[in-house]
């Protein structure tokens, strides 16, 4: 299991705190301070089963922007989120094939 954790957001550490509580220990990555890569960024979306659009943080002021008024390819989405981590939705369980969102930290139940 891999946990795709930013310390400083309060639901990214409650789902943290929540699988330690039921005992899992997960590999963390601090995406914010190791950048991903495409293709860890595409295993991710592949595993929840949705368009990169849908893993963008809209509300963050920098996707206001520089990128909401623009018509983006999948592979825009993606790079955006490496050269901006704070655009990617937090946080995020991936367990094998399977991931989950965990807003809310409950989502993590369905593939742990």
């Amino acid at each position: 299991m891999r946990y795709f954790h930013n310390p400083r957001c309060s639901k990214s550490r409650e789902g943290l705190a929540y699988l330690e509580e039921k005992g899992l220990k997960p590999e963390l990555v601090l995406y914010m301070k190791e950048p991903l890569s495409p293709s860890d960024l595409e295993t991710i979306i592949d595993a929840l089963d949705i368009d990169a659009l849908e893993l963008i943080r809209k509300n963050e002021s920098i996707w206001k922007e520089e990128f909401a008024d623009k018509e983006l390819e999948e592979d825009e989405l993606i790079l955006s989120m490496i050269e901006y981590p704070q655009l990617m939705e937090r946080p995020i369980l991936l367990n094998g094939d399977k991931a989950a969102i965990g807003r809310p930290k409950e989502n993590f139940d369905a593939i742990i």
